[in-house]
């Protein structure tokens, strides 16, 4: 995974203001035997509020939140309702057809396979 990421991801918002309505989720990303493994940090986010494409070696998370209904008269509130948007530039070792995903109480968690071309061999000795 490039270390570009988070640069890109700054420049995005600065670039294009349509964007700044978007939050930054945290991320974890592990290299393990064959694949990446990306989590993304959405609460408030369901199945059906994300978008997920791999496209010109760049791989865009959207999770949209539902709009929350206040229970009486909102008194003071931290919490923001932008939706969030993270872009990764991926690796050309990653299959992207193999790219599969998986929502668990707010975390998004992303495997992303290695191609068969960039896994080790053992080469065996002969003679």
């Amino acid at each position: 995974m490039s270390n570009l990421t988070e640069t890109k991801n700054r420049s995005v918002r600065m670039e294009r203001p349509e964007e700044q309505n978007f939050v930054t989720p945290p991320v974890n990303i592990a290299a393990m035997n064959g694949e990446y493994l990306i989590e993304v940090e959405m609460p408030g986010v369901d199945k059906s509020g994300l978008e997920i494409t791999a496209e010109n070696n760049l791989l865009t998370v959207i999770g949209r939140r539902k709009p929350e209904t206040a229970q009486g008269e909102l008194c003071y509130s931290e919490s923001t309702q932008a939706d969030y948007r993270r872009v990764f530039e991926l690796s050309p070792d990653v299959d992207t057809s193999k790219i599969n995903a998986k929502l668990e109480q707010g975390v998004l968690k992303l495997h992303l396979p290695k191609s068969e071309k960039a896994k080790p061999k053992k080469i065996e000795i002969t003679g």
